[in-house]
C-alpha cells in the first residue's frame, strides 16, 4: 500500500507536492518555491497543519463546509452506502434510492414550484447543464433563436469552459478561448468601487436596468436567461443595494427571461435561509447548487428546476449528463448533511443568533483606519481596504497588493481570511460559536493592524 503518512516532515511533503501536484488558480513555480501549506486534520471550525498549528478557517474550506469539520455521521453514511451500492449510473432508464431520496428532499426545501433536480458533480458542471438546458427549453418551445445568456462582470459561476464563460472574470477569459458565443455581460452592483456620486439605491437601479438595455439591444427573441449569484461570492462578497433584485425580477418577468440563481455559495444556510433567493426575495426558474449541499464532504452539485422547465425538457430526450450525476455515495452524504442542518436547527441559529452577533462585530471593523466598507449577509462578509475612506479611494499600488499583504498576516496569525483584490472576505462554517467569532475578529484586527503598520512603514498608504 503506497500511503503517505501525516507525520512526514513538512518539507518532504511540500517537495512531493511541488514535484507532482498541479494546483488550481495557482502559479506553480511560486508555490513550489514557497512551499504549500499542508493541512492534516480538522475539527469544527479549526484546521490543523503539518507543523501543528491550529488555524481558524473563516472560509469554511472553499465556502462549503457548512456543518463544520469532523462530523462522523457523514463518514458512517458514506461507508454504509459504499458497502451497499458504491456506484451506479442513472442513465438508461435506471435510478437508485439515494438519488430518489435526495431529489425528494431538495424539492421539499426549494421554493414553491421547483420540484425537479438534475444532478452534477460540481457547481461548474451544473452551470454547464444550465446553458444547455435553457437553450434546449426555448428550442423545444419553438423559439430556437433564444440562446443568449446574460451574466455580470466579476461574477463567478465556475471554471469549466461553459461555466467560466458565464462568469465575468477577465483573468479567466484571457485563457482558453472564453467566453463562448452568445454569453453577454453587464455591470455588477458594486457600489463602493463603481457607484461614483450616486446613492446606493440609485446605483442599484441603474445596474439592474442594464439588463433591460441589453435585452432591448439584442432583442427579446434572442435572450434566453439571466444568471447571477444572490450575493456575489468569489467576486468579493458584493452585496447588491436594496433596489437591485426587485428591479431584476421585474425585468425578467416583463420580458419572459429565465432567471438562474447561482446558489452554489449562498445555498444551504449561508445567508440565514435555506437559499439566498429567499433572502433576496427573488423567484428563480433554476437554482444552481453544490458546496453546502454536502458541506464539501463529497463532490456533488446540481440544478433545481421549475416545474415549467422540467415539463418541457422531460417531453423529449435531453442529450446531456455526467458519469457521476446523482452518485449514490455523494447523494447519501448530501442527504445526511441536510438532515443535520435541519434537525440541529443550524440555519435557524445562524439567522437568529450567530449571524446577528457576527454582523455587529464585523461592522465594528469600520472603526479600523484601513477599512472603508463592511458588508455582511448571514455568514458571508467582506471589508474593503482603502487608504482614504471618505473618497472611497483605491491604493496606488497594483490591485491586490495590499490584500495579499493582509492575507499573509492572517495566515501568520492562524486565520484563513481570503483576499479578492483589496477586499478581505470571510465565509465561516455555519456552526461557528460566538466565542469562535470573537477569536475570528481578534485575529482579523491583529492582522489588519500589522498590515496597516507595514503599509505606513513602506509608504503604501497612498491613493491611486
Amino acid at each position: 500500500m503506497n500511503a503517505i503518512t501525516n507525520h512526514m516532515p513538512t518539507a518532504e511533503l511540500q517537495a512531493l507536492d511541488a514535484a507532482h501536484h498541479m494546483h488550481p488558480f495557482t502559479t506553480g513555480d511560486e508555490i513550489a518555491a514557497k512551499g504549500a501549506r499542508v493541512i492534516t486534520g480538522a475539527d469544527g471550525v479549526m484546521l490543523r497543519d503539518s507543523d501543528g498549528n491550529q488555524i481558524l478557517d473563516a472560509m469554511a474550506g472553499l465556502w462549503c463546509v457548512n456543518i463544520g469539520y469532523g462530523r462522523h455521521e457523514l463518514a458512517e453514511v458514506a461507508a454504509r452506502q459504499m458497502r451497499e451500492l458504491p456506484y451506479y449510473n442513472t442513465f438508461f432508464m435506471t435510478t437508485h434510492v439515494p438519488a430518489i431520496a435526495l431529489s425528494q428532499r431538495l424539492a421539499e426545501l426549494a421554493p414553491e414550484g421547483m420540484n425537479h433536480v438534475f444532478f452534477a458533480g460540481s457547481g461548474s458542471e451544473a452551470n454547464d447543464t444550465n446553458i444547455r438546458m435553457v437553450r434546449t427549453y426555448w428550442d423545444m418551445k419553438g423559439k430556437p433563436s433564444k440562446k443568449v445568456i446574460i451574466s455580470r462582470h466579476n461574477a463567478y459561476h465556475g471554471s469549466s469552459v461553459g461555466s467560466g464563460s458565464l462568469g465575468g472574470m477577465s483573468g479567466m477569459h484571457a485563457q482558453g478561448g472564453m467566453p463562448i458565443p452568445d454569453i453577454h455581460h453587464i455591470g455588477q452592483p458594486n457600489w463602493w468601487a463603481e457607484g461614483g456620486d450616486m446613492t446606493p439605491e440609485d446605483f442599484g437601479l441603474m445596474r439592474a436596468q442594464e439588463l433591460e438595455q441589453a435585452i432591448n439591444e439584442m432583442g427579446e427573441d434572442r435572450v434566453a436567461a439571466f444568471i447571477a449569484e444572490p450575493v456575489q461570492g468569489a467576486g468579493g462578497v458584493i452585496v447588491p443595494p436594496s433596489t437591485y433584485w426587485p428591479e431584476i425580477q421585474r425585468i425578467c418577468d416583463k420580458y419572459e427571461i429565465l432567471l438562474i440563481a447561482d446558489e452554489v455559495i449562498c445555498g444551504f444556510g449561508r445567508t440565514g435561509e435555506w437559499f439566498g433567493s429567499t433572502t433576496m426575495g427573488i423567484r428563480p426558474d433554476i437554482m444552481t447548487i453544490a458546496k453546502g449541499l454536502s458541506s464539501g464532504y463529497q463532490p456533488i452539485g446540481g440544478s433545481i428546476v421549475s416545474d415549467e422547465i422540467a415539463t418541457v425538457i422531460n417531453s423529449g430526450e435531453f442529450n446531456h449528463g455526467y458519469t457521476y450525476s446523482s452518485h449514490p455515495v455523494a447523494s447519501a452524504v448530501a442527504l445526511e448533511n441536510l438532515r443535520i442542518l435541519d434537525e440541529e436547527g443550524i440555519i435557524t441559529k445562524v439567522r437568529e443568533t450567530t449571524a446577528p452577533y457576527l454582523k455587529s462585530k464585523w461592522e465594528a471593523l469600520l472603526d479600523h483606519p484601513l477599512v472603508g466598507e463592511a458588508n455582511i449577509v448571514g455568514m458571508m462578509g467582506s471589508i474593503v481596504l482603502t487608504p482614504h475612506k471618505e473618497s472611497r479611494a483605491a491604493f496606488k499600488s497594483d490591485v491586490g497588493t495590499v490584500g495579499y499583504i493582509c492575507r499573509e498576516r492572517c495566515f501568520a496569525n492562524n486565520l484563513v481570511m481570503r483576499h479578492v483584490g483589496d477586499r478581505m472576505i470571510i465565509s465561516p462554517p455555519l456552526v461557528i460559536t460566538e466565542g469562535e467569532i470573537d477569536t475570528l475578529i481578534e485575529r482579523a484586527v491583529k492582522s489588519l493592524d500589522e498590515c496597516h503598520a507595514t503599509l505606513k512603514r513602506d509608504g503604501m498608504m497612498v491613493a491611486g
